[in-house]
């Protein structure tokens, strides 16, 4: 009687072992996940959140979450701007086409009237740090300054964990995001790609375009176009 007794139990009590070993096994899954993520954090890097670092994103597919921390160490969450318009400028204030939107004052003129519409604009520093115009986190919110520039925030991300999921080529190179999370606009920011500031006035901001176009309720009009600058240098 005590051997069948003690068999009948032995079934459910593996079942208890094994949803136990289940459950601590995800609780640690977790506890690692955060770890990661805070430990990237900490280190001023940048980590993905649930995304295949290999698939970059197409126009009317969602964007891939990341965190990633500002010029003034503050932490940044991509999906914590949800309900809002995101604009990613990728930049490197070595690169004479991102020198051209700057000097001339077109990319923080660009900048001043999205946010001022309520969209956030964040500009991001995917150089490595081995490149010769690498600028650490100081010296590149000095330059922003000094440009009169108005992004919501500056990211680093010398790793180019951010830059190569979204597959961004150029500096600049604009990936505009919809309140729902989707990628709505990818490409330059203007139609001529040149590094001479006397094309800006001539040139279709692809920007200004596709926000005013949003806004107004009507769907963009261009939504992909190629983007033009100087190749990121991303970490080997």
């Amino acid at each position: 009687m005590e051997l069948k007794l003690a068999m009948s139990l032995s079934p459910t009590s593996d079942s208890r072992s094994l949803r136990a070993a289940r459950h601590a096994r995800a609780a640690l899954s977790r506890a690692s996940r955060r770890a990661v993520v805070a430990a990237a954090v900490a280190l001023g890097g940048a980590f993905l959140m649930g995304t295949n670092a290999f698939a970059a994103p197409a126009v009317g597919q969602q964007a891939p979450d990341f965190v990633a921390v500002d010029t003034t160490g503050a932490k940044h969450k991509l999906s914590d701007f949800a309900g809002k318009f995101v604009v990613l400028e990728w930049t490197n204030p070595g690169c004479p086409f991102v020198r051209k939107h700057y000097g001339s004052g077109n990319m923080p003129a660009t900048q001043k009237a999205a946010t001022d519409k309520g969209v956030v604009w964040l500009a991001i520093n995917s150089t490595e740090r081995a490149a010769s115009d690498y600028l650490k986190a100081g010296a590149l919110d000095a330059w922003m300054k000094s440009q009169s520039a108005a992004p919501t925030a500056v990211l680093m991300d010398e790793d180019g964990v951010i830059g190569q999921v979204y597959g961004a080529r150029t500096t600049p190179h604009i990936f505009i995001i919809d309140p729902k999370g989707v990628l709505v606009y990818a490409g330059g920011i203007d139609s001529i790609a040149s590094a001479r500031a006397d094309d800006i006035k001539t040139a279709t901001n692809y920007v200004n375009q596709a926000l005013g176009e949003a806004f107004g309720g009507k769907p963009i009009s261009t939504a992909t176009t190629r983007p033009y600058g100087c190749s990121i240098k991303y970490k080997a």
